[in-house]
């Protein structure tokens, strides 16, 4: 280079006597060019694709204009008269709510963990997608990038499947939602539309599931428990797995103070918070499933496959504080039976780990099959002696056993216990408290039960429980069960009595009758009085109230069995089930409770007959009326006896609750305005109590479904008639004392009344006044062939 020279000398491939001026590319920015012509054509090819695939994909996207007006699957709801949910039928349990009417505490609970930009981004969170990269590479607490309304189009249109395609398609149905929808219409879908586990569809009817309440008065601490559910329902369910569904609340309370949803005064008080989860055997339910399943089938016959998704809401004549007076009413009395059996054993057994620090999960999975019924729980025996036993809850409590409370169990306490039998360590028992709050052992009954109750005036179905626990046995004993009544049947043909010419006052002999065979057409028939004892002749009155067999007998002598069996269908009781022979005086018969309760609201109303109902209203999701029934009004043409026998016999139904079999009703419930009768078949397989007061009638029947013998000394008054009392209890509080009035027709002979043409020597006088009622030349009608034969042995007592 020449001295004082910027430039450098020429090449030797230069032109001779020339400078190359051209300077010399950098190889570097040579590479930056290329890449970047290279990216830029790779990102022309990629728009070139995505638009391909959009004019491909968009014409097969699923049309959204629906969700404008948005219907999804609504379950069939039933509430009784007060507006208590009973029961919800449907794949979808779900309660459509408009986000007008979703809480705020909800709304930011679900945006807090799922959407906190939801309202400024415009489908696809473009910052959420970049956090959520930077979160699988480890460098943040991992987050989703989903948004809601992404989370829209594939709940609402889109399979689960992680597909490429799938992902496209979810990404231009959230642009089409967008475009589409407002931002509060898309909220409103994803929180009636996803699906937060136990059937349980949307956040109204989770809150319904998990904590028994209206969504509108959840908490900070409940809808933070809630908004965990979306991303995992099972996992985070809190009632299968409390502890997890706990720190993921924790996690989301820290984020919706992060995001200014709430104070940290709030997020303090929310985390120290203890939730009342509510579980399927939680004792605050409304014990009510043998209704809401007899309305599910009624609706159905009406409305088809559409019962379930149409958003049914049925409300029901059911009285919320009677049915759960009756449900409790029932389980007392069948608890309190099973009290007096036999221990029949532990439900099963667990081989317990050595470690007792083990104990916890081997007893959480061994009574996963032992769920709790009610207020009858399963525990797991830890220790066991004739004068303690301990035993451990899923929960983790300890529960000690002294006293009383090992007394149904001691047979399996004993040394001598046969293996079955015996409690040790690792039994599976079930345990109760008793009214003093301490604890007893106690065992799942066989027993069934069946209580209900009308309003005799409008044939309104006020409470029924069919049996002792839906999920254990769904036969309603109420409907379905045919048994024979007994002695409970005896004002009937007491009824048709009244009719031939009987009195109250009418004396009829109580002295043993017998049938020889060839009366019977078989074997001897000997029928006898529940205790064994003949009075010789009594008043009509006092022999009902003492449940006499013998007069009873020679009753229907007189009137006739054909006539009887006329007679009873005036009170809604089938004929065929009732065949005209002498055994129908005992109440050898079939019948329902239901018709047993029919058949009494005639007497408590004076004389009319009732038909049964439950539902008083349906209306859909909208509220528009589709039914509704208005009570009947009685006259004559539901008349089935005249007010005069409804009467008297309702004189001689007080007897029996005031000094008869009977009688502690009106010593416990201290009013006079009570009549019913009790009723025990032989061998006391089939227990009754029926009886009313003039603005409710209610009958209790207790047996086994495979008949057999309750126990010598179960009789209706000692097992049936305290449930009925039990129940009443509450019926009729605050309810006056009611006398009824004097029909016409009537009239005051010597204390009791009669009908006014017998006092005149009319021609109703069959049965003569005041001296025993004649013997029968012949007895009535008698059974021939072998299953009738049976039944006029079939005995029974009071």
């Amino acid at each position: 280079m020449p001295p004082g020279s910027d430039h450098p000398p020429p090449s030797s491939d230069a032109a001779p006597g020339r400078w190359d001026n051209r300077p010399k590319r950098h190889w570097a920015s040579r590479l930056i060019i290329g890449s970047v012509v290279a990216v830029s054509g790779f990102g022309l090819s990629i728009v070139l694709l995505i638009a391909v695939a959009l004019a491909v994909a968009y014409p097969n996207l699923p049309d959204v204009s629906d969700l404008t007006d948005y219907r999804p699957k609504l379950p069939l709801r039933v509430f009784t008269a007060d507006g208590v949910l009973i029961g919800e039928f449907g794949e979808e349990r779900r309660h459509l709510t408009p986000i007008a009417s979703m809480p705020a505490v909800m709304k930011n609970a679900v945006l807090a963990i799922e959407d906190a930009r939801f309202y400024q981004h415009h489908g696809v969170d473009y910052i959420g997608v970049l956090r959520a990269g930077l979160a699988n590479l480890g460098r943040f607490k991992s987050q989703g990038a989903s948004t809601i309304t992404m989370q829209v189009a594939r709940n609402v249109y889109l399979s689960s499947e992680k597909t490429y395609t799938r992902k496209i398609y979810e990404l231009l149905l959230t642009f089409k939602l967008e475009h589409l929808l407002t931002k509060d219409q898309i909220l409103e879908i994803y929180m009636n539309q996803i699906f937060l586990g136990n059937r349980s569809y949307g956040f109204a009817a989770a809150s319904e599931t998990y904590f028994g309440k209206p969504l509108q008065f959840v908490t900070v601490a409940e809808a933070a428990m809630l908004a965990g559910l979306p991303k995992a329902p099972s996992a985070y369910n809190p009632i299968s797995n409390p502890k997890r569904a706990r720190v993921r609340q924790q996690h989301i309370i820290d984020r919706m103070l992060e995001n200014g949803f709430i104070t940290a005064e709030q997020a303090k008080a929310a985390k120290a918070e203890t939730l009342k989860i509510r579980s399927s055997s939680d004792p605050a339910r409304l014990h009510a499933e043998f209704v809401a399943e007899n309305v599910r089938q009624l609706v159905f016959s009406q409305y088809g496959e559409e019962t379930y998704t149409r958003g049914l809401n049925v409300h029901t004549s059911l009285r919320s504080i009677e049915q759960e007076a009756a449900y409790r009413a029932l389980r007392k009395g069948i608890m309190d039976y099973e009290r007096r059996q036999v221990f029949r054993g532990p439900e099963g057994f667990v081989e317990l780990p050595a470690d007792p620090k083990e104990w916890d999960d081997a007893v959480d999975d061994a009574l996963a099959e032992h769920p709790d019924n009610g207020d009858v729980i399963a525990a797991v025996v830890v220790e066991a002696s004739a004068k303690q036993v301990i035993v451990l809850r899923p929960s983790g409590d300890r529960i000690e056993i002294t006293g009383a409370g090992l007394r149904p169990a001691q047979s399996g306490l004993s040394d001598k216990a046969a293996p079955a039998v015996r409690i040790r360590k690792g039994s599976i028992i079930r345990i109760m408290t008793l009214p003093d709050g301490t604890w007893s052992i106690t065992q799942l009954p066989e027993v069934e039960g069946a209580l209900v109750a009308l309003d005799p005036r409008t044939g309104a179905v006020r409470a029924l429980v069919g049996g002792f626990d839906y999920a254990k046995n769904k036969f309603n004993h109420v409907t379905q069960a045919w048994r024979q009544p007994g002695s409970a049947f005896k004002p009937f043909i007491y009824s048709a009595a009244l009719e031939k010419g009987f009195t109250p006052s009418t004396v009829v002999n109580d002295e043993p009758l017998f049938f020889d065979a060839g009366v019977t057409g078989g074997q001897p028939w000997e029928p006898k009085n529940y205790d064994g004892k003949f009075e010789g002749p009594m008043p009509l009155h006092i022999a009902l109230a003492k449940s006499k067999n013998m007069v009873s007998i020679r009753v229907l002598q007189s009137v006739g069995a054909q006539n009887a069996q006329d007679w009873i269908t005036r009170f809604g009781f089938d004929a065929e089930r009732h065949p005209p022979y002498l055994t129908m005086a005992l109440g050898a018969g079939s019948v329902t409770v239901m018709q047993m309760a029919t058949g009494y609201a005639v007497f408590a109303n004076g004389g009319f007959r009732v038909n049964p109902w439950l539902i008083s209203r349906i209306s859909d999701q909208k509220g528009r009326v589709l039914f509704e029934g208005t009570p009947p009004k009685l006259d004559d043409n539901q008349r089935a006896i005249e007010a005069r026998n409804a009467f008297v016999m309702n004189r001689l139904l007080q007897e029996v609750t005031r000094s008869g079999t009977a009688a502690r009703a009106q010593g416990t419930l201290k009013r006079a305005d009570l009549y019913g009768k009790t009723g025990t078949t032989n061998d006391s397989i089939d227990n009754w109590f029926a009886g009313f007061q003039p603005s409710i009638v209610s009958v209790v029947w207790i047996g086994y479904d495979n008949p057999r013998s309750l126990g010598e000394s179960e009789t209706g008054g000692r097992l049936s008639l305290p449930v009925w009392i039990n129940f009443m209890e509450t019926a009729l509080k605050g309810v006056p004392v009611m006398e009824p009035g004097v029909p016409e027709g009537l009239v005051s002979a010597g204390g009791e009344w009669v009908f006014d043409e017998l006092a005149g020597g009319g021609v109703r006088q069959i049965a003569p006044q005041a001296t025993a009622a004649p013997e029968p030349k012949e007895p009535a009608k008698t059974p021939s062939g072998a299953d009738e034969r049976n039944r006029i042995l079939d005995l029974f007592r009071n």
